[in-house]
Parts: structure tokens; C-alpha cells; sequence
């Protein structure tokens, strides 16, 4: 990955719905250049997909919890039976595998609390090897960015 790579990646973190020739004037390359760069960094899974970045509050969808989860049992395959059971739910947005401390921290964007309670109720409580669930709700957000840095 070269310099034009790196500024290729920050246009495209920036707006991603740019033309490919506002994006090759934007990162000074003909585009050609800037295309055939593009579909090599997406081949590689550098570009892993290109989305568009919702406002919650605008779907009904305002309650952000940030929630610890330990499980019982941590054997390898216990681990990826509860990424699974997360990974089928639409609410739960980020899981990470976390050490010291809990075993899961998971994003989660609901409308409310009865809907976090409901979530909380199918992932957590009807689950046998959940051990503890602390969860935090965010009450404003003061930063969110996806970009990174390259």
C-alpha cells in the first residue's frame, strides 16, 4: 500500500458515493489509475464494503447500550455458540471478544427500553451460559466516527 492507496482510502472513508472521476481528482490520479487501484484494494479485502451510515434517531431506533456479557463456560465451541446466537439478532450492531474482564462486549441499538428488556429477555436471560449481563446506556454521543486512520 502506497500513498495514493492511503489517500484513495481517506476519500473514500470521507464519502464513499463519490464518481470515480471526482475521486481520482480528489486524490490526483487519472481514472483509470484511480479505478483500477479501487478494485485491487477491494480484491485484497482492504475495502471490505461500502455502506451508508444511518441516523438512529431518524429509523426509531435511540437507545445505544454498550453491554458487558461473562459467560459460564468459555470452551472455544461455547464462545462461538453465543457469537452465533448475536450474530442472527439485527439489534446487537458490534460483539468483540474481550480480555481481562468479561468475555463479550456488545454494541447494541434499540427504540427503547422495552426493547432492550425484550432483546436482553431472548440473548440473555433464556440463556443458559450467560453468567452476567452489565449493561450501560448511553445518554449522549459526543463522538462517532468509522473512519480510520491510514
Amino acid at each position: 500500500m502506497d500513498e495514493i492507496d492511503r489517500r484513495i482510502l481517506n476519500a473514500l472513508q470521507l464519502d464513499a458515493s463519490q464518481t470515480n472521476a471526482e475521486l481520482a481528482a480528489a486524490v490526483h490520479v487519472s481514472p483509470p489509475t484511480c479505478l483500477r487501484r479501487v478494485k485491487q484494494l477491494r480484491e485484497s479485502g482492504v475495502i471490505q464494503r461500502q455502506v451508508a451510515i444511518v441516523a438512529p434517531e431518524k429509523v426509531g431506533a435511540s437507545l445505544t447500550a454498550l453491554v458487558e456479557i461473562s459467560l459460564d463456560i468459555q470452551a472455544a465451541e461455547r464462545m462461538a455458540e453465543f457469537e452465533a446466537l448475536v450474530a442472527g439478532e439485527a439489534a446487537v450492531l458490534q460483539c468483540y471478544r474481550v480480555a481481562p474482564g468479561p468475555d463479550f462486549v456488545l454494541v447494541v441499538q434499540v427504540a427503547d427500553m422495552p426493547a432492550y428488556h425484550a432483546l436482553a429477555h431472548r440473548l440473555f436471560a433464556s440463556h443458559a451460559n450467560v453468567r452476567n449481563v452489565k449493561a450501560y446506556f448511553s445518554t449522549f454521543r459526543s463522538k462517532f466516527e468509522t473512519r480510520i486512520a491510514v
